[in-house]
């Protein structure tokens, strides 16, 4: 019985396999800003584009790094390790996408003064708590190959990419911190909710996954 479930769950991966798979992911990964570069071409980003633009990378930062997450929960409850293939790829436009957030911070809101964004930071706890999260997440990204795998070492490269959950909290209060000034909390809490139930779902399926081989 476990035999045929595993044939089935490899039979149900294999489409993961394919060579066009990943080009496909990085055209889609690339989407969101395409429509934003678009829409600052076109006039289509509101009365305030560069505030438009600034929120609307920090929301594909929060939605990519949700499904960055997500890939070994997905994979361990589908059983299809091809899934893994993707992360990678996941987590370093995660970073892409939190370091055009920052660039269009420092661009747009300061003009790129780095005593007005030093004293920013100082002065406003929100940007730098996201600093700290893209201090993080420039880390893992500079980390993420095999060549910075096999200089670490397995288990020392593990305990450093564990750091993507305090990235996670971090992302999540510099979100919650922003929409403090506006009491408006709606999309903080999705969130937070999604990011919770992701990071709580990977310790409880490797557990039953560990089980089930005994």
């Amino acid at each position: 019985m476990a035999a045929l479930q595993g044939r089935a769950a490899a039979a149900r991966g294999q489409w993961l396999l394919v060579p066009w798979a990943k080009p496909l992911l990085f055209m889609l990964c690339l989407a969101p800003l395409a429509w934003l570069v678009w829409g600052a071409a076109a006039d289509r980003l509101g009365a305030n584009p560069a505030e438009a633009l600034i929120r609307s990378l920090g929301d594909w930062t929060l939605r990519l790094l949700c499904l960055t997450l997500a890939v070994t929960p997905v994979r361990l409850a589908l059983k299809a390790p091809a899934l893994a293939r993707f992360r990678r790829m996941l987590g370093l436009f995660t970073f892409f996408y939190a370091l055009l957030h920052l660039m269009s911070y420092a661009v747009f809101d300061l003009g790129l003064d780095a005593g007005e964004i030093a004293r920013d930071i100082a002065k406003r706890p929100f940007i730098l708590v996201g600093m700290a999260a893209f201090a993080l997440l420039t880390l893992l990204a500079a980390t993420s190959f095999n060549r910075a795998m096999r200089w670490l070492g397995g288990r020392n490269w593990q305990r450093l990419h564990r750091s993507v959950y305090l990235v996670a909290v971090l992302a999540v209060l510099h979100f919650w911190w922003m929409r403090a000034g506006k009491n408006d909390f709606a999309e903080v809490v999705v969130y937070g909710v999604i990011l919770a139930a992701l990071l709580a779902a990977r310790p409880l399926l490797r557990r039953r996954s560990s089980t089930q081989k005994r």
